[in-house]
């Protein structure tokens, strides 16, 4: 019997941070659970061609949109299951063990994991994962850098993601409510974007983006504003 996970992760010059998330994999691995392992590139700089070539995972590369790079993933995919992971995101210890549970019991649930900061203890970083997880559990909605773990089967129904360069997440969530078992496990992400534009001006741009994309924005101008 094969392993029944592909992961997907879309990458963008983050060769750096790719090591601890692909040492956070080892569990899966070690599990019998990870089948192949995808990255899907935007036309990095940074050499992720020797680091996929060091891990043997799969390198796609194409036209630099988070929508189109997992779209792509997903596409020459072979598992049952898939699990899409941002270059800086962290997966807990016993994520093996949920998955496993998940896979005998939710098929028709997608999962994702409640959210933390790495290396960070501050209260603005709690109030911030906080509310995260708050907006995952009452409004089903989500972001990426909370990892998602979704069947085939499921994906295909849904149409999966949409190749869009922003907002991928939350169009995924909206596909998904009402469908979407929210784990106890926190993964830990980076809080680079954070620390650098200030942890209550960089979470009232992302609730401002949220809001505009809900109201009609196109996700290219969210993603210029984003860049910005």
């Amino acid at each position: 019997m094969r392993a029944p996970i592909s992961v997907i992760i879309p990458t963008l010059n983050a060769t750096p941070k790719l090591r601890d998330t692909m040492l956070s994999l080892m569990e899966g691995l070690d599990a019998g659970l990870v089948r192949e392992l995808i990255l899907t590139d935007g036309g990095s700089t940074d050499g992720v061609e020797k680091m996929a070539d060091f891990v043997g995972a799969e390198l796609i590369v194409g036209a630099p949109s988070r929508g189109g790079q997992l779209k792509r993933g997903a596409e020459v995919a072979q598992g049952d299951w898939l699990l899409f992971l941002h270059a800086d995101t962290w997966l807990p210890e016993g994520w093996a063990e949920a998955t496993v549970i998940h896979l005998a019991h939710g098929y028709d649930k997608a999962m994702v994991y409640s959210l933390a900061f790495r290396g960070t203890t501050g209260m603005r970083a709690k109030w911030t994962a906080g509310w995260a997880n708050l907006r995952s559990k009452w409004f089903d909605l989500p972001y990426g850098d909370q990892a998602l773990l979704i069947s085939r089967d499921m994906y295909d129904e849904i149409g999966g993601f949409d190749d869009i360069p922003l907002m991928e997440d939350v169009a995924m969530a909206r596909k998904l409510k009402g469908r979407i078992v929210l784990s106890p496990l926190r993964v830990q992400t980076d809080p680079a974007h954070y620390q650098t534009h200030g942890w209550l001006r960089q979470g009232g741009r992302n609730l401002v983006r949220l809001l505009r994309y809900r109201l009609g924005a196109a996700p290219s101008k969210l993603a210029q504003s984003y860049r910005r």
